[in-house]
């Protein structure tokens, strides 16, 4: 195995490592993954059509259909007519939603930012930083 293969392994361990504990932390989440993913993007980009929605995750309509009514039959998501166009419809975090997931956003970023600074020097602290850059460089498209 070369120096690659193994950074690729540690890392890829380590992460699925950290997602456990981020989740364990912000509270039980009894969500699907394309579910977390439609949750998410209504939060950061806010009201959105099933279309928008499919297009942005790269699933079919259909798909994002079922996992849009899975999460509309438990009060998580809502939906209104489209301003911008009569005939479609938009849906959106129901305002109780969103302040639970942020508030679990909170606790799982209060959680990362006190180990980080109980466990790890400032020099250890600036090389996570640059780790994370990097990261996030490897997931840009």
């Amino acid at each position: 195995m070369s120096e690659i293969d193994d950074t690729a392994a540690a890392l890829r361990s380590a992460t699925a490592r950290l997602m456990r504990r981020l989740r364990a932390e912000g509270g039980a989440s009894d969500f699907t993954p394309s579910q977390v993913a439609v949750l998410r993007r209504l939060l950061e980009s806010g009201a959105a059509t099933t279309s928008e929605l499919a297009r942005a995750e790269g699933v079919r309509p259909q798909s994002m259909s079922a996992t849009i009514a899975s999460l509309e039959a438990v009060g998580i998501i809502g939906r209104r007519p489209d301003p911008s166009d009569g005939r479609a419809t938009q849906v959106f975090l129901t305002p109780d939603a969103e302040r639970d997931i942020l508030g679990h956003r909170a606790a799982k970023q209060e959680w990362l930012a006190s180990v980080i600074a109980a466990r790890l020097t400032p020099a250890e602290q600036h090389t996570l930083a640059d780790a994370a850059a990097l990261i996030e460089r490897l997931l840009a498209p």
